[in-house]
Order: structure tokens, then C-alpha cells, then sequence
């Protein structure tokens, strides 16, 4: 995970170079060029004193053990974090939402799954969150 410029010393992004900064580094260079910190802090949006929002993002992800642990944190957990409280925890849980809704939405929109690897997204998608074991069948026919 590469370092920020400025962090801990200047305690806003503004100071950084506009090409560092998450939101126009994603503008200009596309989602995927941002580190998973660097993408929670566009949801966290602002620090707290001594704090940039990618600080506080770094820091639940190192605490939680992932991006992934961060999205699925219950609220308690999230907000126990210095800088998140319920408010980001919301904008967190719908932009989590929309995500679920629009792979739903696509692979509804595909029709008959068609390869093994269609069928994984499928499984994945509708178990993945689950709290307990589920066993699952596919069944296809000879055009899969």
C-alpha cells in the first residue's frame, strides 16, 4: 500500500497534489488505479483533526483486516472507528446495495448461464454474505 503525500503532517487533502488525491486520481486514471484505502476514503469523504479520510480508511482496513471486513462490519463495529460514525455507515451500506442490486440485475438480464464461470459469479453472488452453510444445485442441461 503506497504512502500518501503530506499524511499525518498536513491533515487535508486539499494539500496534495490534484493527481494524488483519490476522487481525480479516479477521474483521470479510472477506479481501478486507486488503492482499496484510497477507494473507502471517497465514501468517507472528510478526516477528523490530524486525519485525511484515506488515514481513516487505512487505518479501519488494518483493523478490520480487509476492505471486505470494512463493508461488512456491523454498524457498532464501524463506527467504533475514530472519523466513521452512522452517517458514513449509511453511505457505506447503500453504496453496498447498489453494488448487490446491480450484479443482481445483470445476471438476471443474462438469461441462462451458459458456462461454469457464469454459474460461479451466480453462486457467488447469491451466497457469498450468507451466515451459514448452504448446499446448492445447479442443474443444466446439455447446452449447460
Amino acid at each position: 500500500m503506497q504512502e500518501q503525500p503530506n499524511s499525518g503532517k498536513n491533515s487535508t487533502i486539499s494539500h496534495w497534489p490534484s493527481d494524488e488525491r483519490p476522487r481525480e486520481k479516479l477521474l483521470t486514471k479510472g477506479a481501478e488505479s486507486l488503492s482499496d484505502a484510497e477507494l473507502l476514503a471517497i465514501f468517507i469523504r472528510t478526516g477528523v483533526k490530524g486525519k485525511t479520510a484515506v488515514d481513516i480508511a487505512r487505518d479501519s482496513i488494518r483493523q478490520l483486516g480487509s476492505l471486505r471486513q470494512v463493508l461488512l462490519a456491523d454498524q457498532h463495529t464501524f463506527c467504533n472507528a475514530n472519523g466513521l460514525g452512522p452517517a458514513k455507515y449509511a453511505l457505506i451500506q447503500a453504496a453496498l446495495e447498489i453494488g448487490k442490486r446491480y450484479l443482481g440485475q445483470k445476471l438476471k438480464h443474462q438469461g441462462t448461464l451458459s458456462s461454469a464461470k457464469q454459474a460461479a459469479d451466480f453462486l457467488t453472488h447469491q451466497l457469498r454474505d450468507q451466515q451459514r452453510e448452504i448446499f446448492a444445485i445447479v442443474y443444466l442441461d446439455n447446452r449447460h
